[in-house]
């Protein structure tokens, strides 16, 4: 991208890392961030990760053949570490070659990062979550090529801490040796710069491309982002401590409420011993699935999930996927030349 040589000179171990043009990489958006946006973002020098989220083996399968279908250029796929099917989706990604797996929602299983690299035949590369340091050093000895560290700002489940200060902790401790991708919270390309010379390899965003001109999702869902602020993306509340939830930013809704009456019903199963803890987390994920459908598919904006970060408030309108990681690189280029 020699339009941006700052920013790129800045971006080339990320870059070189994921194989595209710009480090920046899209989060994964359970139904948001399949095919059409997974491969729009790759063609225009980006990296999309496509969402796996509660999918079977062989509806990823089809996803990853369908994208493959629409772009040549690299892509990734984002795993749940707690989906019950977790070693034979890794399978459906060796199968395909796909060359980055994304493993999130927790510490990945015994003999996960080593099925990814290890059984691949082409050199895979995994990228883990890491919410605190002391976790992104465990994370990185037990074979994590590289990490994202995302702040409470982000959307969708998300830790305690905020981005500025994950950032202020890990990069000048980890990032001199190792790829670190910042994310939660960015909208701009002023902060991309920012990170980037904190020694960030790249970033991830999410919100910003909810509503792209090729992101799928129902127009109703597009419109009620460019209404929002960013105090309208608020984090659920954990009704029982004893339930193992992760926060979950979304815009507040009528969705809102009813996961906390969706923890009260689950807490009472567990109270009468009809599930166990693994159990439970199970149908938690399984309503915000549900919940998310309902708003990104059907357009039921009122009793879906809107998740959404807090740099909903910088997403006015549908554009192109080109555009906005030509602004976002653009931005940032200018903000490294007046310093």
């Amino acid at each position: 991208m020699s339009n941006y040589p700052k920013t790129s000179r800045l971006m080339q171990r990320g870059t070189d890392f994921l194989g595209c043009e710009t480090a920046i990489l899209c989060g994964a958006m359970s139904w948001v961030s399949e095919r059409t946006l997974v491969s729009a973002i790759s063609n225009a020098g980006g990296f999309g990760v496509i969402a796996c989220g509660a999918m079977t083996p062989e509806l990823l399968d089809t996803e990853i053949a369908a994208t493959k279908a629409l772009t040549s250029r690299p892509f990734g796929v984002n795993l749940i570490t707690m989906h019950p099917q977790l070693f034979e989706l890794i399978e459906v990604c060796r199968k395909h070659g796909v060359s980055h797996v994304v493993l999130a929602g927790g510490i990945p299983p015994k003999g996960s990062v080593e099925a990814i690299k290890g059984a691949s035949g082409h050199d895979a590369k995994v990228i883990c979550f890491a919410p605190t340091l002391a976790l992104a050093k465990k994370l990185l000895r037990s074979g994590a090529d590289a990490l994202v560290i995302e702040g409470m700002e982000a959307g969708g489940h998300i830790g305690p801490v905020s981005t500025s200060v994950l950032a202020q902790e890990i990069l000048p401790e980890l990032a001199d040796e190792h790829l670190i991708f910042v994310a939660g919270g960015i909208g701009k390309g002023q902060a991309i710069a920012g990170y980037l010379e904190m020694g960030a390899a790249g970033v991830q965003l999410g919100t910003r491309f909810a509503c792209a001109s090729e992101s799928i999702a129902h127009p109703d869902f597009k419109k009620a982002f460019f209404r929002a602020s960013a105090r309208d993306a608020i984090a659920s509340v954990q009704v029982d401590p004893r339930l193992p939830v992760i926060p979950v930013r979304a815009l507040k809704n009528k969705g809102t409420e009813e996961f906390t009456a969706k923890q009260i019903e689950v807490a009472g199963m567990l109270d009468r011993g009809e599930v166990g803890m693994e159990e439970a987390q199970l149908q938690i994920e399984h309503f915000w699935a549900g919940a998310l459908r309902r708003a990104v598919i059907d357009g039921d904006v009122e009793g879906g999930s809107l998740m959404a970060g807090q740099s909903v408030g910088m997403v006015k309108a549908e554009e192109p996927v080109a555009d906005i990681i030509a602004q976002l690189m653009a931005e940032s280029e200018e903000a490294l030349t007046r310093r």
